[in-house]
């Protein structure tokens, strides 16, 4: 079976490298893809269409918000996905969560360890917010930043125990953010429709939001990616908590 996966490997990556020829040079001007009509939209409107300044934001938030909602579900269901094939009963994560409230912060921690991460844990979850407030006008947004913040509690977990970071931000709690994160993303969708426009049609808010049309859609992909931040952040933490601990929720890494 090795033998066989190793050969595929080679065959495919092969294949790969040969098909790299006939893509066109980095930045190429020219390439189909930046002479595509709805590509020069994209590069020429954005600005005008939503006051954002940042064209990725723009385009998953906005001119593809639908498919970019259910980017969000599949990773809110690949959070579900992890302890349905560790199969956690209700019970372990209960009992585990109240063992997690009675451990002192530090204890069994190298102090060098755990007094640099007390430094960088507050400064690395306030980039974070700040990677998904300013991804309009810079690199960044939901996803960015929920991973930052997710890797916050993940350095929690390394530095001061698992049981310390599900006491911050238990497996429940957890689950409860990433579907409000959808809740919020989906409602946002919800209420437009409400308005009259269409699911996820932002101009239509600018009767609740302040400014002008391309400032309320501009409000509301604000809105949309805090969504999108809650469910990455969250599930992201699951994750690790669970495979570390092989589901048992027990300090594992």
């Amino acid at each position: 079976m090795k033998a066989f996966a190793s050969i595929l490997v080679v065959v495919l990556g092969a294949v790969l490298l040969h098909a790299s020829k006939d893509f066109p040079l980095l930045g190429d001007a020219m390439s189909p893809a930046n002479n595509h009509p709805v590509a020069r939209h994209y590069i020429e409107e954005t600005v005008n269409d939503t006051h954002v300044r940042n064209l990725v934001t723009a385009v998953l938030a906005d001119y593809r918000g639908y498919d970019t909602m259910f980017e969000t579900v599949v990773v809110f269901v690949a959070g579900i996905g992890i302890l349905a094939v560790i199969g956690v009963p209700t019970a372990r994560i209960r009992q585990n969560e109240n063992l997690g409230s009675t451990r002192q912060f530090g204890v069994d921690s190298d102090l060098i360890i755990l007094q640099t991460c007390r430094l960088i844990v507050p400064v690395l979850q306030l980039f974070a917010l700040y990677v998904i407030a300013h991804g309009h006008h810079s690199p960044g947004g939901g996803f960015q930043g929920g991973v930052l913040f997710g890797a916050s509690y993940i350095l929690l977990a390394l530095s001061g125990g698992l049981r310390e970071a599900l006491r911050r931000l238990s497996e429940s709690l957890s689950f409860r953010l990433a579907a409000f994160g959808i809740v919020l993303y989906a409602g946002v969708g919800l209420l437009s429709m409400a308005l009259g426009g269409n699911f996820l049609d932002y101009a239509v808010l600018d009767r609740l939001l302040p400014g002008d049309v391309a400032m309320a859609r501009s409000h509301s992909m604000l809105i949309v990616e805090a969504g999108v931040g809650f469910t990455v952040t969250t599930i992201l933490f699951v994750i690790y908590a669970n495979l570390a601990t092989r589901g048992n929720l027990e300090d594992g890494l």
